[in-house]
């Protein structure tokens, strides 16, 4: 059985994409012009209302928990600690043990069917192996490099985990692939030191070559990041696109997150809609959603990830399809919202997801987001549909204690909502 709460709906905002570029739109409850542009894109207008505090307990009643999934065949593991993952054939590869010093990617009490395409990818077949054996040889400009020439990437370090330490970012072409593909095997740490972004994909930036004539939607790359850790990965002061995307930047193509984790990373401290300390993403082909799948963000209170805006994950007219995956101590800390009140610098929305668009859709099953926080709206979720066309569907999970200091939707504890409907919830808990 399904419980719908009714949510009070007020005023209006705007979005569009225009070109290849991207751009904000006005979201907070006191209304106003603006919202931030992109390179190449549109300014959003007016702003979009929300209703006071929340408090209590939602429960979503009935629907039915998804079933474990199959191991793959020739040794392959599916995602780790998430339940009902599929593993690869022909040696996809699994976990292989969590490197120390950080809890362990997904949600241990995620159980939720995850769909083919959604599942680990087959590295059996390596294009560039990173290393020969030893930790020495694994270096950050090795690493760049791989990248750059595409492909399936995977890592001989030795046998104990490893951390690479990038001092310049990993950048995708666009002509590389169309798969491209990077598995960490469980033991590979990815840094961006504190100074930098790590990842970066943009199929609209044309020094990482044009391919088609609609940047905005092409079916590749497509990019698939598993078992890896993402820590210390830094865009403050990037501008392009309207930065964020603190350990990875995804436009274009398509993107999947599987059994990987994202510990200390950072974007701008302010901006209206400036997000995704860990990842941002934006322009997704056909607006199929990007997956996360049995990955962790944050998890310890000295791990979270922090941004204006998504200390986990942001978007601007993008899907996110989540499942049996875990947020917690992720932060939004920019104050004034956005459009920006006057006298601030903007943001402080959505604590461990920032979503912001038109049409798009956010999915969690089997996922736990507990103890985020965010300076002004969602301190778990902040979703807006400008056009109220998007919706939200929370199935199997549980979010708890994600304070939103500014304003959440009446009903949602840790959500602030703007949608076609209230929130679809299914067997899950919502409480303050």
């Amino acid at each position: 059985m399904r419980r719908t709460i009714t949510v009070l709906w007020l005023a209006t905002a705007s979005f569009a994409i225009v070109g290849c570029g991207g751009g904000g739109a006005g979201d907070s409850p006191d209304g106003g012009q603006g919202g931030s542009a992109g390179s190449g894109g549109s300014t959003g207008s007016g702003g979009s209302g929300a209703t006071g505090g929340s408090g209590g307990t939602t429960t979503g009643t009935g629907g039915a928990t998804g079933t474990g999934g199959s191991t793959g065949t020739g040794g392959a593991t599916g995602t780790g600690g998430a339940g009902g993952s599929t593993g690869g054939t022909g040696g996809a590869g699994g976990a292989g043990g969590s490197p120390p010093d950080g809890p362990p990617p997904g949600n241990p009490d995620g159980h939720c069917t995850v769909p083919a395409e959604a599942g680990a990818e087959d590295v059996s077949t390596p294009t560039t192996v990173v290393g020969n054996g030893t930790p020495e040889s694994c270096t950050g400009d090795a690493f760049v490099q791989a990248v750059a020439a595409g492909g399936i990437i995977t890592f001989n370090c030795g046998p104990t985990p490893a951390t690479i330490v990038l001092t310049r970012t990993a950048k995708i072409f666009n002509d590389k692939g169309p798969k491209i593909v990077i598995d960490g095997g469980g033991k590979v740490t990815l840094s961006g030191g504190g100074k930098v972004r790590i990842l970066y994909q943009n199929t609209c930036d044309q020094a990482q070559k044009w391919t088609t004539s609609h940047c905005q939607n092409q079916d590749h790359p497509l990019l698939t990041v598993q078992n890896l850790t993402f820590i210390d990965g830094n865009s403050k002061g990037e501008t392009l696109e309207g930065g964020g995307g603190g350990a990875i930047f995804v436009r274009g193509g398509r993107l999947k997150v599987v059994n990987s984790r994202f510990f200390r990373n950072v974007c701008d401290d302010v901006g209206p809609d400036v997000g995704g300390a860990s990842v941002r993403t934006l322009s997704q082909y056909n607006n199929l959603p990007a997956y996360v799948v049995g990955s962790t963000f944050g998890g310890r209170d000295d791990l979270g990830n922090v941004c204006s805006n998504g200390g986990g994950l942001s978007s601007i007219g993008v899907s996110y399809s989540v499942i049996n995956s875990l947020f917690s101590y992720n932060k939004a800390i920019g104050n004034g919202a956005n459009p920006a009140k006057t006298g601030t610098p903007g943001g402080g929305s959505g604590g461990a997801i920032y979503n912001d668009g038109n049409t798009f859709t956010l999915s969690l099953c089997g996922t736990k987001i507990t103890n985020n926080d965010a300076n002004e709206g969602g301190g778990a979720i902040f979703f807006v549909s400008n056009d109220r066309s998007g919706n939200m569907v929370i199935r199997d999970s549980f979010l708890s204690k994600n304070p939103s200091k500014g304003f959440e939707t009446s009903g949602f504890p840790g959500i602030f909502v703007l949608a076609k409907a209230p929130p679809e919830v299914i067997n899950s808990t919502i409480e303050k």
